[in-house]
């Protein structure tokens, strides 16, 4: 970019200049009281006026646009480099150079997540209408195969009915699922801090998954014998739905005729991590990183034959957050996972 017309704050320049230059011969003159030629004067001031405007004009124009075309090279260097990494004097222009180097990586962090968001948008409007759509379609079967006369026979009518009942089941625990998430990441469920025994809790949630255990033939139990309470300050009743998704999770996805084992131990003087380990068939590391997110599955296959509305690990993991506490996990492909959370110690 070149910026030009500084004629006119030349012309200004040089005809102070001339008129300064002037003065002091004058008063020169005066003081040593030689006699002054007027004609050519005006033809010195004249003169010095030309060369002094050309002059001016040529390294105004000539400096200004080579510190503008510094700014601008500074500014594409922002897609090759950290603007950290750019070196800027201190003067003028490279002040205004850093001003717009900062807005334009702003700006362009904006953009990136905006894309992000409008990706992640996408997604999970796509995953929302995938999940329902497999309850809704199931239901809508069932009752046109009733309704065009399937009913006439109670035994299929019952069995449909059934079927069809499972399938709403499965849709509202997809609807209440999303209901706990949306409110769990706009900080509107209200967490009921208390003092209690998490061991109890474990135990509460071994006796009301022993069915689906013994299903699979898959053992709950704890690493030990705890002989006095371990106290924790959480909710309750979250940390219980925390515990029955990850024991739920290594019931569905551990080996039949495997071992759940929950553990509770110290991190610190001021917290204790609880762990839930399988020896099921254990994750992909490259599905790792996103276990926690929405809807997301290792197996869709066979995670949707298993039932769940895919929302049960990235409700944990807001459910823990909320806590201001951290959850993660350890996986081996072929010896089983390991889902560990932090609380705080009472």
């Amino acid at each position: 970019m070149k910026i030009k017309n500084f004629l006119l704050f030349s012309i200004l320049l040089s005809f102070i200049l001339v008129a300064c230059i002037n003065a002091a011969i004058i008063f020169f003159m005066f003081n040593t009281l030689e006699e002054i030629d007027v004609n050519a004067l005006l033809i010195l001031s004249g003169v010095l006026f030309i060369l002094l405007t050309i002059v001016l004009n040529s390294g105004i124009n000539n400096y200004i646009n080579y510190r503008i075309d510094k700014i601008y090279n500074q500014v594409n260097t922002l897609k090759k480099r950290r603007i950290s990494r750019i070196n800027v004097n201190a003067d003028e222009f490279d002040f205004l150079a850093r001003d717009i180097l900062k807005y334009s990586y702003k700006k362009k962090r904006e953009i990136t997540k905006l894309n992000y968001r409008e990706n992640y948008r996408r997604d999970f409007l796509g995953n929302v209408a995938h999940e329902l759509k497999t309850p809704l379609f199931t239901v809508q079967g069932y009752l046109l195969t009733l309704i065009e006369g399937a009913a006439e026979n109670r035994e299929i009518r019952e069995k449909y009915l059934k079927r069809a009942n499972l399938a709403i089941e499965r849709l509202s625990e997809i609807v209440g699922d999303l209901d706990l998430i949306t409110k769990l990441e706009t900080n509107d469920l209200k967490l009921k801090i208390d003092t209690f025994n998490i061991i109890k809790v474990i135990q509460k949630v071994f006796d009301l998954l022993e069915m689906q255990a013994k299903k699979r033939n898959i053992k709950l139990t704890l690493d030990k014998f705890y002989d006095i309470p371990e106290f924790v300050l959480a909710d309750q009743s979250k940390i219980e739905q925390v515990l029955i998704n990850l024991v739920m999770n290594s019931i569905k996805y551990g080996k039949i005729g495997g071992t759940t084992i929950v553990s509770v131990d110290y991190e610190d003087e001021e917290k204790v991590v609880i762990k839930v380990t399988d020896n099921g068939e254990g994750i992909a590391e490259v599905d790792v990183p996103r276990l926690f997110e929405r809807f997301y599955r290792v197996d869709k296959s066979r995670s949707r034959d298993q039932g769940g509305s895919g929302l049960g690990l990235s409700i944990v993991k807001h459910i823990i957050e909320a806590h201001e506490q951290t959850i993660d996990v350890t996986s081996s492909v072929g010896v089983g996972s390991t889902f560990y959370f932090t609380l705080e110690k009472a």
